[in-house]
Formats: C-alpha cells, sequence, structure tokens
C-alpha cells in the first residue's frame, strides 16, 4: 500500500496555507508513489511537523524553522521512493 503523508500544523498560528502549499508540491511531486496528503489541525500550539505514514520526517520545532520545498522533497523521497529523479530539486552530492 502507498504511503500517506501527513502535515500536522498549528492552526492557531496561520500556518494552513504554507501547509497546503506544501501539500500541493508533494502532491505534484509524488504523485504516482503516495496514497494522498493529509493536512492535520494540530491540538499543540506552535506544532508543525510532516510524516510520511508514522515516521515523521520533519519536525519544526526540532528544527527550528520551516524546511525549504526542496529539501522536503528530499526528505520524502528518501522515504517512500529513494530511487526517483527529482530533477532541478535534487541533491547536488548523492
Amino acid at each position: 500500500m502507498k504511503p500517506t503523508i501527513t502535515i500536522e500544523y498549528c492552526p492557531r498560528c496561520g500556518w494552513m496555507l504554507r501547509a497546503a502549499y506544501m501539500a500541493q508540491e508533494l502532491l505534484g511531486t509524488f504523485t504516482e508513489d503516495i496514497n494522498g496528503v493529509l493536512l492535520k489541525p494540530a491540538a499543540i500550539g506552535g506544532a508543525y511537523t510532516i510524516s510520511v505514514n508514522e515516521m515523521v520526517v520533519y519536525d519544526r520545532k526540532e528544527r527550528g524553522g520551516f524546511p525549504e520545498i526542496k529539501e522536503l522533497k528530499q526528505l520524502v523521497r528518501d522515504v517512500v521512493n529513494p530511487e526517483k529523479n527529482l530533477g532541478h530539486s535534487d541533491k547536488t552530492e548523492r
């Protein structure tokens, strides 16, 4: 079964649009590789985590900010389809 990406965001912080933008980018890049992207309002203030199934690939509180789309695509790719070429969004060194 294809994995589901969950973006959990703090609605009180106004991060829903950021989460929707990231969801759009991930859906466009991983159309064939994922089941979908779930936007989930967080119960904890300031939360912004991105996970593939139950595995957290990005946590704003741990990293001290938000990921760039290029970085996020690389993190998700490394879990859902490590062989996928991301073109211009790919790492320069592998």
